[in-house]
């Protein structure tokens, strides 16, 4: 598992399809980063919905993923996780500047995600990159003292201009 690697340069990461045989490292990741993880079953969900489905890997471990929805003009970031080693060094900023991307050139006017008021390092990252809070969805995630809202937070890809390739 990735997790066990050597803090590694970011630059090192190369992005890629997440595939059906990376669903168990994925979910490893998941488990070590959350206390209320998504199941193994609805990453393979993911994947077979045709959702938009990223990896980032080094040297064959996957190192954080990304998953993203789209329709009717919007995209949906559902998930965006970088394990421990590669924290703090901006492959999360890589990884949803990617899938936003991926949304402009598909057509979409708006990307919109959840986060939790508790996560403070996401929600910088994501106020950084123009995330507005545009709602507030009561009770939406297990916490372990009961339930937490979600800030419902939404981003306007007209016009923007990403830099990057996609492969």
């Amino acid at each position: 598992m990735a997790s066990q690697a050597n803090f590694p340069a970011q630059a090192a990461l190369v992005e890629r399809v997440m595939r059906a045989q990376d669903v168990p490292c994925v979910y490893a990741i998941e488990c070590l980063s959350y206390p209320f993880p998504w199941s193994q079953g609805l990453f393979d969900d993911c994947l077979r919905v045709g959702y938009v489905c990223r990896v980032f890997e080094q040297d064959g471990l996957v190192a954080g993923y990304g998953i993203m929805s789209m329709g009717a003009g919007e995209a949906h970031i559902l998930n965006l996780c970088v394990d421990a080693p590669w924290r703090g060094q901006g492959a999360g900023r890589r990884l949803l500047l990617s899938l936003l991307m991926r949304a402009h050139l598909a057509g979409q006017e708006w990307a919109f995600l959840e986060v939790r008021p508790s996560n403070l390092g996401a929600r910088a990252l994501y106020e950084s990159i123009g995330f507005t809070q545009v709602g507030l969805r009561r009770g939406y995630y297990q916490a372990p003292e009961g339930r937490e809202d979600a800030l419902v937070c939404r981003l306007s890809l007209t016009g923007r201009l990403f830099s990057g390739s996609l492969e």
